[in-house]
């Protein structure tokens, strides 16, 4: 068998069979520019187009709404695009964490809107304790209650620490103040998942049953706590700045910077200390390359939200639009979670083939009590920007197509209705797909509005379909 020389580069998917079936030789192996575009090619072969039938659904959907409105590619219009899906989009992301284990959580729409009409009653009328009836107040603080027990049970800490914070928050009436008040009402959303997980994971009981039956009655319970009257949430210049506040231009060059510099600086010290330990690693062509498109594509976003939008010459909108920094931020922290620590590997695990996982020692469990908690931690926080983009908690917030515009986010960025497969980004790319949909039918006034649950249908049918596709052929090998 030949031996490699230093002189000899090892690309990708160039090692001799022997070598390949033996898998030692790999651990050293290094992946250069022409290695990785091969690899991402085999993966398009075995049937894993990743996030490229999403951006061509963008690209594709950007240029006919051009075509229908010279206004849809206006500075301005663009720059209201990610207030329009940003709600979306943090639901969509928490649903990847439940959609990875092969499950489904239907509630988590009403359930954000529950919370967050929750964190509206205690700021406008004083308190939950003052503002809610007394039988649903008492029923949130014995909820927490018994949610941090069952997550001390389930082994579930973390998630037992964000409910008793919740729990304090709502004791000590804390909730007359915007920011414990919209805490609490995350901490109460994690407290929903924990039971969802819980009734799924250990009783047994199908998600899409549970969850359907708590789609139903958190909207009950939203009108119970609402009393029949939407409360009003413009006046609050936190809650209105997170769907219509914009970073200023120096914040946002800060922002862009630091996350890049961030990326760049990590890829560069990971491939250098897996080449020291001679472990497989990135060309630093490879890495910087990769930094050098990132920082690209941030100049030119960063340098055209920088400009005024507006089309008052009195009234300058200028900056990253605050839900874009949110949504970024969330991306990058769960795509840390998912990808570098041992729960998130777990996590993945257990989506790809449950009973394995358990045999390898997972606690299953606890992987979906954690993911339906998370799940339901970022359907409250998209409740709550739901209000914000609606500036009001109203007697409807979360029902209607707010779940189903989620999830159809979901599987049309990449992430897989049978588990295993899917990314935080997923979540962005499809909420930007849902968002641009309406916006641009809106720009003509011709078209009909009932155009957008059709085209919207078309869409994640196709996105259904490229799932079921590349499964089959990732099983056939």
């Amino acid at each position: 068998m030949p031996t490699e020389t230093p002189e000899t580069r090892v690309e990708a998917g160039s090692l001799p069979e022997p070598e390949r079936a033996s898998g030692f030789s790999l651990d050293a192996e290094e992946v250069s520019i022409r290695g990785a575009i091969r690899a991402w090619f085999g993966k398009l072969r075995t049937g894993d187009p990743g996030a490229l039938p999403s951006v061509l659904g963008l690209v594709v959907l950007v240029l006919l709404f051009s075509q229908v409105s010279d206004q849809f590619l206006s500075a301005y219009n663009i720059g209201n695009i990610p207030g329009q899906g940003a709600y979306i989009a943090v639901i969509a992301m928490g649903l990847v964490f439940v959609l990875l284990l092969g499950e489904i959580d239907l509630s988590a729409g009403t359930a954000g809107g529950a919370c967050a009409a929750f964190a509206a009653v205690g700021v406008f009328k004083g308190s939950l304790h003052d503002g809610l009836p007394a039988s649903l107040y008492w029923s949130i603080v014995v909820g927490l209650v018994l949610a941090i027990g069952l997550a001390i049970w389930v082994k579930t800490y973390a998630g037992a620490v964000v409910v008793a914070v919740g729990l304090v928050l709502v004791l000590t009436n804390q909730t007359q103040h915007l920011v414990p008040a919209l805490i609490a009402a995350v901490c109460i959303g994690a407290a929903i998942g924990i039971f969802n997980g819980y009734l799924v994971a250990k009783v047994g009981i199908p998600s899409f049953v549970v969850t359907l039956a708590l789609f139903l009655a958190w909207q009950g319970v939203l009108q119970f706590a609402l009393s029949g009257q939407p409360v009003n949430t413009s006046n609050y210049d936190l809650w209105h700045e997170l769907t219509y506040g914009r970073l200023s231009v120096t914040n946002s060059w800060i922002f862009v910077s630091v996350i890049v510099l961030g990326y760049v600086g990590y890829t560069v010290l990971r491939s250098v200390r897996a080449k020291a330990a001679g472990l497989a690693h990135e060309t630093m062509s490879l890495v910087l390359t990769r930094g050098a498109a990132l920082a690209a594509i941030a100049v030119v976003i960063t340098a055209w939200a920088s400009q005024n939008r507006n089309t008052n010459p009195f009234k300058v909108i200028s900056g990253i639009p605050v839900p874009a920094a949110i949504a970024i931020v969330l991306m990058i922290g769960c795509t840390i979670a998912l990808t570098k620590t041992t729960w998130g590997r777990h996590l993945y695990a257990t989506g790809g083939n449950p009973e394995a996982a358990r045999r390898a020692g997972i606690d299953v469990v606890h992987m979906k009590v954690t993911a339906f908690a998370l799940c339901s931690a970022f359907g409250a926080l998209g409740g709550i920007m739901l209000a914000s983009s609606q500036s009001s908690a109203s007697l409807d917030l979360g029902s209607g197509n707010v779940l189903l515009f989620s999830v159809a986010a979901a599987v049309i960025g990449g992430t897989s209705l049978f588990g295993g497969r899917g990314r935080p980004r997923d979540a962005i790319l499809g909420a930007l797909v849902i968002a641009i949909i309406p916006n641009g039918l809106l720009l003509r006034p011709s078209l009909d509005a009932q155009w957008q649950q059709v085209i919207t249908g078309v869409v994640l049918l196709i996105a259904a379909a490229v799932d079921a596709i590349s499964r089959r052929r990732a099983a056939r090998g």
